[in-house]
């Protein structure tokens, strides 16, 4: 494998680290209502488990309000129970054909469980952006040694001090994204 491959692919799952953050910390509860709070919320319909957003419209009605229609009125009661036994805290009510769910303002501990669990889920984030750099690394290594294609030396340190570089920027974006998140989360 050549440099130029090994350095893409590590971006790549450097990358989809960041995403994976991004997407966790979307559903995270702050004081404001967001459609990302129901979206993945897995509702047991007809057998299988499948993600609210696809079975129903998700919007904010209002700052602190959540209305969620359903494209199959049948489903309602399913949603409403995978609302209540999701976690979130959050009590949907049924009106007609649609459901309401008020999104209460964290308490003051749940704001510091949030932020600690925003902090861990950056911190995993990191860990895996650090392995990608192992990873890296041990390949780069390993087409040093290769004896058919031998890469040189000079090549392979400026490839490694690049996976440095680029570890650190995906890590100070992880940093600045958990932050951002804090801040929300803090903000009454």
């Amino acid at each position: 494998m050549d440099l130029d491959t090994i350095l893409l692919e590590t971006e790549e799952r450097m990358q989809k680290s960041t995403d994976y953050l991004q997407r966790e910390l979307r559903g995270l509860r702050t004081g404001r209502a967001s459609t990302a709070l129901l979206e993945y919320i897995k509702v047991d319909y007809y057998g299988s488990h499948t993600d609210l957003r696809e079975l129903a419209a998700i919007s904010v009605s209002e700052a602190t309000q959540l209305v969620v229609k359903p494209f199959d009125p049948g489903a309602k009661h399913d949603i409403v129970r995978a609302i209540e036994t999701s976690g979130l805290g959050l009590n949907p009510m049924v009106e007609g054909s649609m459901i309401r769910i008020n999104v209460p303002a964290p308490s003051a501990d749940r704001r510091k469980q949030l932020v600690s669990q925003v902090k861990k889920l950056a911190e995993e984030s990191k860990v895996a952006v650090r392995n990608e750099r192992r990873d890296a690394n041990k390949a780069i290594d390993a087409a040093i040694a290769d004896k058919k294609n031998p890469i040189p030396e000079d090549s392979a340190k400026s490839a490694k001090e690049d996976i440095d570089e680029m570890t650190k920027k995906f890590c100070d974006a992880l940093d600045a994204h958990a932050s951002k998140k804090c801040a929300e989360i803090e903000e009454i």
